[in-house]
């Protein structure tokens, strides 16, 4: 956070940079801006204004929800392709953040490293909202949140078993339980675990290596893909490494009778999630996807009206 001419800016790098009360004031925020939408209700709120989007990877829902979310609110998207800026190449990251200052209200960056969209808000003198970065995915987890409360109501008693790589939706998720309290199971292979900062800082979070164990009574079963952009060279010793993690019938049997299914999306079907889970009664995928659109809009209003 940096003061601008008198005024407060406020960024989204991570779900700590949010406090609980904050946190429930952006869910009941995306649930009336979801009303609204669906009933044919302008909501303008951020006419006018602008959103840069910098992107270093390539991306279906993170581009799609801002740039519609942000057209639903009355103002206008720009997509920086990666061969647009070529961030710390062809230009530093400080000389971008403050040249897109100048222009744009706001600016979302979906990169490689965490530094990169850390060091955009810090240089920045507009709101900086992390798209994705290898450390989090703080508005995946925000919406991921968003869609529990929508199928589960009360967050604080839900059982999470998020089954995979300790990635940094994972560590979002831990950051996440940490300041909502819902109880929050990690099953990884040996070595695969998440980073030990958010370890550190960890609520009602446990960890094992038995996939079993963790979904034993949950009533929310979360994955993603074992190999994330980036780690493409990894991929065939990953899909060994993780074959006992699959997401499938035999291991949901242990799940509650009434749990949901969550994938943040692309889904490698076969690999971390079979097709008739991802496609079945139990799952909640594609709301989850949706409310990438609603939870953003949230975010980007509230980040205006703070730092206004």
């Amino acid at each position: 956070m940096i003061t601008t001419g008198g005024s407060m800016k406020r960024d989204f790098i991570s779900i700590f940079d949010l406090n609980q009360k904050e946190m429930y004031r952006l869910f009941e925020l995306a649930q009336k801006l979801k009303q609204s939408q669906r009933k044919g209700v302008a909501h303008k709120i951020l006419r006018d204004k602008t959103l840069a989007m910098v992107f270093e990877k390539p991306s279906l829902r993170t581009r799609v929800t801002f740039e519609t979310g942000m057209t639903q609110l009355g103002g206008h998207a720009i997509y920086l392709a990666p061969t647009d800026i070529k961030l710390g190449t062809r230009e530093t990251v400080p000389d971008a953040a403050k040249n897109l200052s100048r222009w744009v209200d706001l600016i979302m960056a979906r990169v490689f490293a965490h530094k990169t969209v850390a060091d955009l808000a810090a240089y920045a003198s507009v709101p900086v909202i992390n798209g994705l970065s290898d450390l989090e995915h703080p508005c995946q987890v925000m919406c991921d949140l968003l869609t529990i409360i929508e199928h589960k109501k009360v967050l604080e008693k839900t059982t999470v078993a998020y089954v995979g790589d300790g990635n940094n939706v994972c560590n979002s998720l831990i950051a996440a339980s940490a300041l909502l309290g819902f109880t929050l199971i990690i099953a990884t292979p040996q070595g695969y675990e998440p980073r030990k900062a958010y370890l550190a800082k960890a609520g009602k979070t446990s960890l094992t290596n038995d996939p079993y164990e963790a979904v034993d009574n949950a009533d929310v079963v979360y994955t993603d893909v074992w190999a994330s952009m980036g780690q493409e060279q990894e991929a065939e010793k990953r899909k060994k490494v993780f074959s006992p993690f699959q997401v499938n019938a035999g291991l949901l049997k242990r799940a509650n009778k009434d749990h949901v299914i969550m994938h943040c999306l692309p889904a490698h079907r076969g690999e971390e999630i079979t097709d008739d889970v991802i496609d079945g009664p139990h799952s909640i995928v594609f709301d989850q996807a949706e409310n990438r659109l609603h939870i953003q809009k949230a975010i980007m209003v509230w980040l205006s009206q703070t730092s206004s």
